[in-house]
């Protein structure tokens, strides 16, 4: 695997090195050995799916708050998102600051997001598909979130949503000057 610090400090893309053949290729996608000598060495405990059947959802900005902060490790398996991370730690010299790329079933990338990120997508094709790897079990009473369009993170998407859920769309807008 080959690890390629993001813009935001302590967020990663993780590439596959694929070992190529007649029948086609085979690689690893995640190795905890590996990650540990990345510095990454949080062991992931649990994986979740995301399938959205349309082109245009939008899901995030969600994150988790303490006892339960997640790191996640997340790549799309089936069509293609635009991954979105925000840096939410006050004490950041990246705060507020967001990052954004297109993880996609053909370029088999992932984005290792550590503790502090909000993180989001928009759906880039009709049955996209995300696979997150998670370090902590799923703990709803910790789960918030900000809005997508918070003119303090100032997030260019490549398109408005069509689709976005209730919840999401009522999150509240960051109070700056203290993060969370």
């Amino acid at each position: 695997m080959i690890f390629t610090q993001a813009p935001l400090r302590g967020a990663y893309l993780v590439d596959v090195e694929p070992s190529s053949d007649e029948r086609g290729f085979f690689a690893r996608a995640y190795c905890a050995e590996e990650f540990a000598a990345a510095g990454l060495g949080q062991v992931l405990r649990q994986c979740s799916i995301s399938h959205n059947d349309r082109k245009g959802t939008l899901r995030g900005l969600h994150y988790q708050c303490a006892p339960h902060e997640e790191h996640k490790l997340v790549r799309c398996t089936a069509g293609a998102v635009f991954a979105v991370i925000v840096d939410i730690r006050a004490a950041s010299p990246t705060f507020l600051q967001w990052y954004g790329l297109e993880l996609t079933a053909e370029n088999r990338r992932s984005l290792f997001i550590p503790p502090g990120f909000a993180h989001g997508f928009l759906s880039l094709t009709d049955h996209a598909e995300v696979y997150y790897m998670i370090s902590v079990a799923h703990a709803p009473q910790s789960g918030r979130g900000f809005r997508w369009n918070d003119p303090a993170f100032a997030i260019q998407w490549p398109a408005s949503p069509a689709v976005l859920s209730a919840r999401d769309a009522s999150y509240p807008l960051i109070d700056a000057p203290s993060g969370v």
